[in-house]
């Protein structure tokens, strides 16, 4: 990939500069977890199993006006994305078990351990300094993009090198086409979410997160089982050219691109959102984010680099092995964020699973519902495992 084209992939990122300070300053972050505490408080005080669904939508609209609204999840989400998430896990949680009744019981301890973690995101706040520096905003800059963009670099990186080694040249405009329009896509979403009145853009927001992570999960998921269905076709390389070029007609090269946009566009929109509260906390310091941000751009073009440098030297067998584990494994990860998204909006209901232990960077959250969407999803793929392999002719 030429420079030119790697650093566009980042570029709309910069353009997208704050309207403004629409996010709580750093200075106001405790304030909005001692607010987080004391409603939540109250909330949990007045359950009665009977009007759960009260209870429930009272910590909803906390969760969306207060941790949301006050700026408390984007402070923590450019932060640590696993403790959002962990977070966020435990928000959905107590609105489940609130919305079928539990005990009281099973409600004081859902709170319990949700308000521990807001406390602990106070004290952290409120012991850090008040204003940003150079070091701290170029530093924040660089980890946020690094972060943020590490997958989304690892799917089209890992795609784009399968198909120059594949030789499928005529698939490669697919990819990317899908890579501008999910940067089309990711700053047309900030925009409508920033423009959009809290309460009903945080939901939107949370819906579209969801889908998008389970529709990518999805779609690996068959890129992954077509690559494998093929790794044993490796002393056929021309059988190998031929299919990939035919996949753009039969549908697998759309499905290509639709993994390239999913990746990038998963992660686009909130990437945007973060760098808009980044920038309205920057202070003076604007020019330190650009910097960290333009360090991690260099950064990744070097993976994106290895990647698919190393895509071209191994060879073909353990390459389409390893791009194809790559993919299920991150297509795993999505299920279970995806599954979180859409139960803090109570698209789907939440049954905690007692005494098991979060683990958010392999996307494993302690609920029936998620825990049964990824055994399914493990069972899907080991199926495809099973099913016998395509044989391939001499060139």
């Amino acid at each position: 990939m030429r420079a030119s084209l790697l650093f566009a992939f980042f570029l709309p990122f910069l353009l997208a500069a704050p309207a403004g300070n629409a996010l709580a300053d750093r200075t106001g972050l405790p304030d909005v977890a001692n607010a987080l505490v004391a409603q939540g408080d109250a909330l949990a005080a007045a359950y009665e199993p009977s009007d759960g669904l009260t209870t429930s939508d009272g910590f909803s609209d906390l969760y969306f006006d207060v941790f949301e609204g006050g700026g408390l999840e984007a402070a923590i989400g450019r932060r640590d994305a696993g403790r959002k998430a962990e977070i966020e896990s435990y928000f959905s949680r107590i609105i489940g078990a609130s919305a079928k009744g539990a005990a009281e019981r099973a409600i004081a301890e859902g709170w319990q351990k949700l308000r521990e973690a807001l406390i602990e995101e106070r004290d952290l706040y409120a012991a850090a300094p008040q204003t940003s520096t150079w070091l701290s905003t170029g530093i924040q800059a660089f980890l946020l993009l690094l972060r943020e963009g590490v997958e989304a670099l690892l799917v089209v990186g890992a795609l784009i090198a399968y198909v120059q080694r594949a030789g499928g040249g005529r698939a490669m405009p697919m990819l990317y086409g899908g890579i501008v329009a999910a940067l089309i896509a990711s700053l047309a979403t900030a925009a409508v979410v920033r423009a959009s009145v809290v309460g009903l853009d945080g939901r939107a927001l949370e819906a579209v997160e969801g889908i998008t992570m389970l529709l990518a999960a999805a779609v690996l998921l068959y890129v992954g089982h077509w690559m494998l269905a093929r790794r044993e076709a490796e002393r056929w390389q021309g059988y190998i050219r031929r299919k990939v070029d035919a996949a753009v007609e039969t549908g697998s090269g759309f499905a290509l691109a639709a993994a390239v946009f999913l990746a990038v566009y998963r992660e686009g929109a909130e990437t945007v959102l973060f760098y808009h509260a980044l920038l309205a906390d920057a202070q003076g310091t604007e020019g330190a984010a650009v910097l960290g941000f333009l360090a991690a751009a260099v950064v990744l073009a070097g993976l994106f680099m290895a990647v698919r440098t190393l895509g071209l030297r191994l060879p073909l067998k353990p390459f389409f092995t390893l791009t194809a584990a790559l993919l299920l494994g991150l297509a795993f990860i999505f299920v279970g964020k995806g599954i979180v998204e859409l139960q803090v909006i109570r698209w789907l209901p939440t049954t905690a699973v007692q005494g098991m232990p979060q683990l958010p960077w392999i996307g494993v959250f302690p609920s029936v519902e998620g825990l049964a969407a990824q055994a399914a999803f493990l069972l899907i793929a080991g199926f495809g495992l099973l099913l016998p392999r395509p044989q391939g002719r001499q060139a």
